[in-house]
């Protein structure tokens, strides 16, 4: 009934679809996802196998290995991305969930397969109170029922509000989360000896995710997997 009164439309565009969460054939087709050839350690797709060297990694994460053990992700960060991961985040548009959700726990299968919890990467509480929502642990939630795997919505806590991270380095982006970001009291007995598999909407040089990483493995954990919806690709690999 309801879809007879409010047909349901592409979630990018107002085009008809078969039923709500979908994406119209169109807009579907702009999607890149992330496929081999990509780091094996940070998954930053390559345009061409030569790109690796004969471990299968970036220059990044030869020259400097990041704290997580393997990342993935389901889109390259691109005009089509955006418009599925901007609306997400800045405007309220969390019917996205459901849409990248799947892409997600499919890119990700083989890390949710070995994952014992999953954690989305916190917001600091001032901007939490701004957005309303974390869209990282809304993400989470949707990929950890469809894996079939707990979520800690709140097992990481950012202590410090850090500065946009869009216009800097790599360096300076380490250098910003440094510390920013702990287990939060209460929670370190659910991370000891535990696989955990960090989820967000975004990667761009792993300086957040690290810094996660860095947190969940003083608190015990095994070992730190991250997944997120899209990933940027490193312009020294275009």
């Amino acid at each position: 009934m309801l879809d007879l009164l409010l047909p349901p439309t592409c979630a990018t565009c107002e085009s008809r679809v078969a039923a709500q969460g979908q994406l119209c054939a169109g807009c579907f087709g702009q999607i890149t996802f992330i496929a081999a050839p990509s780091c094996g350690h940070c998954g930053v797709p390559f345009t061409a196998a030569l790109q690796a060297g004969a471990d299968g990694l970036c220059p990044a994460c030869r020259a400097h290995p990041p704290l997580f053990r393997q990342a993935r992700a389901a889109l390259r960060y691109d005009a089509q991305a955006r418009r599925l991961i901007l609306p997400l985040k800045h405007a309220d548009r969390v019917e996205l969930v459901p849409v990248l959700a799947p892409m997600m726990a499919r890119a990700g299968a083989a890390l949710l397969a070995r994952a014992d919890v999953l954690v989305p990467v916190p917001l600091h509480r001032r901007r939490l109170w701004e957005r309303t929502y974390n869209q990282a642990a809304m993400l989470a939630k949707a990929v950890g029922r469809l894996g079939g795997r707990p979520v800690l919505a709140d097992g990481l806590q950012r202590i410090r509000r850090t500065a946009s991270l869009d216009d800097k380095s790599a360096e300076e982006r380490a250098q910003e989360v440094e510390g920013a970001i702990v287990v939060r009291s209460g929670r370190v007995s659910r991370f000891v000896g535990a696989t955990v598999l960090l989820v967000d909407d975004v990667m761009t040089s792993g300086a957040t995710a690290n810094a996660c990483a860095a947190a969940l493995q003083a608190a015990g954990a095994a070992a730190v997997d991250v997944l997120t919806a899209a990933r940027v690709p490193d312009p020294r690999l275009r």
